[in-house]
């Protein structure tokens, strides 16, 4: 594959850092570099913004100057890298919150264009959704249905022409096995190589 230019959206909230997620993070970028890919990143964490409280704010308001780089970041991108800690069965509200200022209609739709959900502007992108959780990846993925994630691909990315997307979910991250932990940094170097 081709060189691609890479967006690491960090998700997680902590803004103290060292979780599992960003040694995943770091995991990727490092072998997505290596192997000539560009990358851009962006610790949603660091970032001061409000979060939405009406529809109209939505609509209508202008977006925080804190975001303007993570739009001008995933303007640039071609392919997006979201990954964040599954909590109370679904992202961050930090995560979600983030993705409300910056998706944005006139962004990433132009309302009422191309049919009544609007022209998706941000597609020709696809992404990539890393989801770490301390239950079995399994038992979400089958017991639970991978219902947040789904919602996540269909009703947030999809919406706004973003695809095709993958899914990597990492279960039993609280285990004392170092193995897992191992494999799971692993698999993510091997998507960083590949740019996916």
């Amino acid at each position: 594959m081709s060189a691609r230019r890479i967006l690491i959206v960090q998700g997680h909230p902590d803004p103290a850092g060292g979780r599992f997620g960003h040694a995943l993070a770091d995991g990727y970028a490092t072998a997505a570099l290596a192997a000539g890919h560009e990358v851009r990143r962006v610790e949603v964490a660091a970032l001061d913004f409000p979060l939405l409280r009406t529809q109209a704010e939505w609509q209508h308001g202008d977006m925080p100057p804190a975001l303007h780089a993570a739009r001008d970041d995933l303007v640039w991108s071609q392919h997006v890298l979201l990954l964040f800690p599954l909590w109370m069965g679904d992202m961050p509200a930090l995560l979600k919150g983030f993705l409300e200022q910056l998706l944005r209609p006139g962004f990433a739709t132009d309302p009422g264009q191309e049919g009544p959900l609007g022209h998706k502007k941000l597609a020709g992108r696809s992404a990539r959704i890393v989801v770490t959780m301390s239950m079995p990846a399994l038992v979400y993925r089958w017991f639970y249905r991978a219902h947040s994630v789904k919602s996540l691909e269909r009703n947030i990315l999809g919406m706004v022409g973003i695809g095709p997307i993958d899914e990597t979910l990492i279960g039993m991250v609280d285990s004392p096995q170092p193995d897992g932990r191992a494999k799971a940094l692993e698999r993510l170097r091997a998507l960083g190589r590949a740019g996916d």
